[in-house]
Parts: C-alpha cells; structure tokens; sequence
C-alpha cells in the first residue's frame, strides 16, 4: 500500500515522504496511529493543503521534545533485584520498571515511548532508549544490581558481572587445588604421605610384589 507519511517513521521516510509498505503495517499501525495518509488523489490534495501547519507543528512538538530530552538523557535508574551469583535475575526488568523510576526522578515518560527490544534478565549496566518524538531519541540508563552498593559500584563503571565471573573462576581454581596432591619434593619411589593415611600405599607394595614374582616365574 503507498502512504504519505504524517511524520517522521525511521527506515521509511519523513513527513510528506510517498512511501509504499505492507497492507498490515498501514491498517493496523499507521493509520490508526494517524502517522500517515492512504495515498490516494483525494489524500495528497489535503494533505498539501494542510502541509504548513502540519510541519509547523512537527517543529513545535520536536523543540519541545528536544527540551525534555535535555533533562532526561543521561538519566539513571537504580533497580535492585535478586538474582544468582552468574548475575542471572530471577525475573526480568521491563518497560514498566523504566517507566516508574524515571518518574521518581521527575520524568514524565510514557511506557509507548520507552524502547528495550527485550527484557533485562542480567545485572549491570543497561542501555534504553526513550523516543521523545519521532526525531529526538534520547539514552537513559538502567542499573540493575543485588544491593545499593553493588550498584554504587556499577555507577562507578566497575563491570561486577565480569567480577562475578572471574570470583566463580578463582573459587573453581581454589577447590581444584585443594584437591590436588601435591608431590613437590618427593625422592624417587617414595609414597606421598596423604597415600600412606589411606592404606593405598601397602596396595601398590603388594601389586609391586606380585610383578617381581611373576617376573622370576617367567624367567
């Protein structure tokens, strides 16, 4: 279907463009939205009829979107969650969460204008893009942690999803140590001491015995 667009729609054009796009995203989107016109004769003569004070107004929405986009950008919105010692949330942050801290700080964000593509289900720091107007996009940022002060450290730029990471590391690496016998400084044949409190050193004599006399057997 061609469409005259109403204003700005990103990867399609701007307002007065004469665009073509699928029958489903005009019904159900950009009609009823009133961002575009069906392109007919009829449509094109009213909307150059009314080009003017459409465009105007555009400017006027778009300066006051810019105005606010001052205020918001950069804006940051702490919200601490339970999650596992990978960083995994045990749920997810969405739209509405955005939504309610940013008003907490003055922000009067509709949820329609709050873009995430997915939920957050991760700590660290996140970023969001809220859409003032169709041309003035704005980042905030969303600081999703276990405590305050975790999240006191992520504002500082500290990556604790990365420190969550090499901690399970080193913890992995202590337990496997441990383990681990160490035969450091050991003289030829002799049996590490841990070997001789389990008894396995009297098992490994007996085998050795029993393969010298089977030796002298065969010769």
């Amino acid at each position: 279907m061609d469409i005259i667009l109403l204003e700005r729609i990103e990867k399609l054009g701007t307002i007065g463009d004469v665009v073509a796009v699928k029958d489903g995203y005009a019904r159900n989107f950009l009609l009823p939205q009133k961002k575009a016109l069906r392109a007919n004769e009829a449509n094109k003569k009213v909307f150059e009829a009314n080009r003017e004070r459409l465009e105007k107004e555009n400017a006027e929405k778009r300066g006051e979107a810019e105005k606010l986009g001052e205020k918001v950008a950069g804006a940051e919105v702490i919200l601490i969650r339970a999650a596992s010692n990978a960083g995994q949330l045990y749920g997810s942050v969405n739209v509405r969460d955005m939504v309610a801290g940013l008003a907490e700080q003055g922000h009067d964000i509709d949820k329609k204008q709050v873009i995430m593509g997915a939920p957050i289900k991760t700590i660290g720091m996140h970023d969001v893009t809220v859409a003032l107007h169709p041309e003035v996009h704005v980042t905030v940022k969303a600081n999703v942690a276990r405590s305050d002060d975790e999240a006191e450290l992520q504002s500082q730029g500290v990556d604790v999803l990365a420190q969550l990471f090499e901690d399970e590391q080193r913890e992995i690496e202590e337990a496997a140590a441990d383990t681990r016998i160490d035969n450091d400084g050991l003289e030829p044949g002799e049996i590490p001491a841990e070997l001789l409190e389990e008894g396995v050193a009297e098992k490994i004599e007996a085998e050795a015995a029993e393969d010298e006399a089977a030796s002298e057997d065969e010769a």
